[in-house]
């Protein structure tokens, strides 16, 4: 299973709209789109998770398509790197 980043996506996209978008380059296993979390109003990415191979294809196909008048940034999900303790800068 890969996780895929999307990017750039309008606020009005939907979980719907982008599962829709990536099914047709295979098996979406799970999409989820962040929100701010005070407001609760979208931030603009979101995940996509599927097999290795369907990723590969939706991601070289869905790189740069527009949606919604912006285009998307579509690339492997990167592990989110530690935050360091200010004290262990010291």
């Amino acid at each position: 299973m890969k996780s895929i980043y999307v990017g750039n996506l309008p606020f009005s996209a939907t979980e719907d709209e982008v599962r829709a978008l990536f099914a047709a380059h295979g098996e979406v296993e799970s999409v989820r789109l962040m929100t701010d979390r005070d407001t609760g109003r979208p931030r603009g990415f979101g995940f996509v998770q599927m097999g290795a191979r369907d990723a590969l294809a939706a991601i070289e196909a869905l790189n740069g398509y527009n949606l919604g008048g912006r285009d998307l940034r579509v690339n492997e999900a990167q592990e989110r790197k530690p935050m360091g303790s200010r004290a262990s800068r010291w």
